[in-house]
């Protein structure tokens, strides 16, 4: 069962003055692909269908990141009376789908895809405690500070899952560097981009996926800092089965802040 609920959050401490509207922007759109978690669960139920132990984990999973995008979707309306959070899921929803029929998984193996949800569980752990750390609203710093602690329990989940079927599977760590560059590649694809239209463009805005990429990375990055880079690097390192530590973690690590740099400048300056 999940470790917090709704009624936990001291919802009357809400200091609007102490919110970042950028923050607030992001929180939208998070709470966009948070909310989701259904679509994901139908697909990774086909891809595990061998594997009836994980049914509950996942079920488990899912119950835990909708309420995620239930609470976020909460806070955003309390934020800005304005925002209609079903209104705009169901906005994401009509322009953004997952593919829920298929039967085997898009990375290849069972591994490649627990590998996979290692390594989102790590940008959404190292996402939600960077923006706990940015943020002195008091509401939104426990919120976020809950749903890091999820994410990274989630990874460990994940992580442990895929332990399994690598002895099985036997994926080259070729393959599963390549897994986990493309799904960190993905980060630009239309899943941000349109939460961040869905929740945050008027309604007779059009989609552009470029310019969407542009708003929510240069709020986002921002937020970042040296120690989440680097924490990030170590739990994906880890996943794909490089030993994080040594010459090889620094050297990752440092080209991860400097890559974090670059892409908040980049955003900045667009």
């Amino acid at each position: 069962m999940s470790r917090w609920s709704p009624d936990d959050i001291a919802w009357n401490d809400f200091e609007p003055s102490r919110l970042d509207p950028d923050i607030l922007k992001v929180i939208k759109a998070a709470a966009m692909v948070e909310r989701n978690a259904g679509d994901y669960t139908a697909y990774l139920a086909n891809v595990f269908r061998g594997d009836p132990d994980f049914i509950p984990i996942i079920e488990q999973w899912r119950a835990e990141e909708i309420q995620h995008g239930e609470v976020l979707g909460r806070y955003a309306e309390m934020a800005d009376p304005a925002f209609d959070f079903r209104a705009c899921f169901q906005r994401f929803r009509e322009g953004y789908q997952v593919p829920v029929d298929r039967a085997t998984s898009v990375r290849g193996s069972l591994t490649g895809e627990l590998l996979a949800r290692c390594i989102v569980e790590t940008g959404t752990s190292s996402y939600y405690s960077a923006l706990r750390d940015a943020t002195d609203e008091p509401v939104l710093k426990f919120i976020c500070h809950r749903i890091a602690g999820d994410e990274f329990r989630h990874y460990k989940t994940f992580y442990e899952r895929m332990k399994l079927y690598a002895g099985r599977e036997r994926i080259g760590l070729l393959r599963r560097v390549m897994v986990a560059v493309d799904r960190i590649r993905e980060t630009d694809d239309d899943e941000l981009a349109y939460a961040w239209h869905a929740a945050n463009d008027p309604a007779d805005m059009a989609y552009d996926l470029a310019r969407c990429n542009l708003e929510y990375g240069r709020r986002a990055y921002g937020f970042f800092g040296r120690l989440h880079a680097e924490r990030a690097t170590t739990m994906v390192l880890k996943a794909i089965g490089l030993d994080p530590k040594g010459w090889l973690g620094d050297r990752a690590r440092r080209f991860a802040w400097s890559k974090m740099q670059q892409r908040a400048r980049k955003a900045r300056a667009a």
